[in-house]
């Protein structure tokens, strides 16, 4: 599209986001624009559809829903593909939603007529062959009908649009900087699942920025207050107490422990339980006077030890230290349009989220670590799905979901017109928003994966100008 026609396709585009400070409330429930969305937006995007621990063997199956498609990710001999969920004859679907197995003997069957397809999506078998005319049974024609695909960082990630700029072409130097991480060798320790009652965009958006620590998530506030005021309020503003800057380092030092306690016992991956047992283990070290240059002495001491007690073990951990300086990851990378990697050591915790309805979506956690090789637990092959008020989540999602349907709910009270973003922290809910615009408005791809890349490294960043 040329630029005028760009401009006007824009114009035209149902709550758009002219203002890149103010989101539009309608987008988050306005049911023709999550239609707009599903007809311009999901079937152009790359999406995480399985784990790859989860199809080791040929034949291993699972199945994959985005709203009303449904796709079979398989390993074949020829390695993995994705098909969509469909027989070739009728249109029944030949797996069961939420299933998975191993069809290397069998293939899909369907349970209509019985047609069946191996794991290459080939037919093999059509009941009374005789009955039909001969171009009806072309090979070509009734071969399952493929999705695209690639495989990055442990998962299967598929798109539907075969035109579509590749994974690595779409997101850019986030993969290489999250593969020198050793993303690809993490295993999935479990998984919990939710159905939230909110706009699948507006579940996003809490994982967007840390402005909310103070009062969403007060222990961590409370813990480390100088750090979280100095970033979102003020020395001496917001829960806790005010900077001290005559801390000692053993103080600053045991402050961050006490901190990445509770990250793990709120999140696990995002710092392990492990890590947290390494660090402890430092015991009193010597360090610099100044606190500053403490702390970053004692981060150094913590990667290397955690470096090198997890390769002890035989777990594929990266030089922490080294790849930190060449390869740097935020605390929280954003992976257009639908999926998290929330990264401190050598563990993440993963969020991916799919719509629903206008006002819901389905949520789910991954705790992810490393394990030696071939002690790695069975693959989770679904998550352990709970209410979204459940007090078994973790403690931090737990907090999150807290406010989420509230402010869903909120979203309708009268003479909320637009979210107010603070352009300075609050610029990734903007960024991917005016994104989602240009895929609705039918923006070149190229333009479009040039921008998705602006969200590497955006979590608490400034609004951008994204050239599209």
């Amino acid at each position: 599209m040329g630029e005028a026609s760009d401009i006007a396709a824009l114009k035209a585009a149902p709550f758009r986001v002219d203002d890149p400070e103010r989101i539009p409330s309608k987008r988050y429930y306005d049911p023709d624009f999550f239609e707009l969305e599903k007809e311009k937006l999901w079937p152009h995007v790359w999406q995480m559809a399985a784990r790859l621990e989860q199809i080791p063997n040929v034949g291993d199956w699972i199945e994959y829903t985005i709203l009303d498609k449904s796709v079979i990710v398989v390993r074949g001999k020829e390695g993995v593909k994705a098909f969509h969920n469909v027989c070739r004859h009728r249109g029944v679907a030949l797996a069961q939603q939420g299933g998975h197995g191993n069809c290397r003997r069998e293939g899909f069957i369907c349970p209509f007529h019985g047609w069946r397809w191996n794991t290459e999506g080939q037919n093999t078998f059509v009941y009374g062959k005789h009955l039909f005319d001969e171009r009806q049974l072309d090979k070509d024609d009734i071969a399952l009908t493929q999705c695209k695909v690639e495989l990055w960082g442990g998962g299967v990630w598929i798109n539907f649009d075969h035109d579509a700029p590749s994974f690595r072409d779409f997101l850019g130097p986030m993969t290489r900087n999250l593969e020198a991480h050793h993303v690809d060798k993490l295993r999935v320790e479990w998984c919990y699942g939710t159905v939230l009652p909110a706009n699948w965009k507006l579940a996003m958006e809490a994982f967007m920025e840390g402005y909310h620590v103070m009062r969403t998530h007060p222990q961590l506030q409370q813990v480390m207050p100088h750090i979280y005021n100095s970033m979102y309020g003020s020395e001496t503003g917001g829960i806790g107490a005010p900077n001290n800057p005559n801390a000692t380092s053993k103080k600053n030092i045991e402050d961050n422990l006490k901190h990445f306690e509770l990250l793990s016992a709120g999140m696990a991956g995002m710092v392990h339980a492990k890590e947290v047992e390494i660090m402890k283990g430092l015991g009193e070290v010597d360090l610099p006077e100044d606190p500053q240059e403490a702390m970053m002495t004692w981060f150094g001491m913590a990667n290397a030890a955690i470096t090198e007690k997890l390769r002890e073990r035989g777990e594929p951990c990266p030089d922490l230290n080294a790849v930190a300086v060449s390869h740097p990851v935020h605390a929280v990378e954003f992976m257009f349009p639908h999926y998290f990697l929330l990264p401190t050591f050598s563990s993440m915790s993963g969020y991916r989220i799919r719509p629903l309805t206008p006002e819901t979506c389905l949520f789910e956690i991954y705790s992810l670590t490393l394990y030696p090789e071939g002690e790695e637990p069975a693959p989770v092959m679904e998550p352990i799905m709970l209410p979204y008020d459940s007090p078994d989540f973790p403690e931090i999602p737990r907090q999150d979901y807290s406010n989420i349907p509230l402010q869903q709910k909120g979203l309708h009270g009268g003479g909320f017109e637009f979210m107010r973003l603070s352009k300075n922290i609050e610029g990734l809910i903007s960024n991917y928003q005016r994104i989602i615009d240009g895929y609705l408005t039918g923006t070149a791809p190229q333009k479009l994966a040039a921008a998705v890349q602006q969200l590497g490294g955006n979590f608490d960043g400034p609004i951008k100008d994204l050239g599209i």
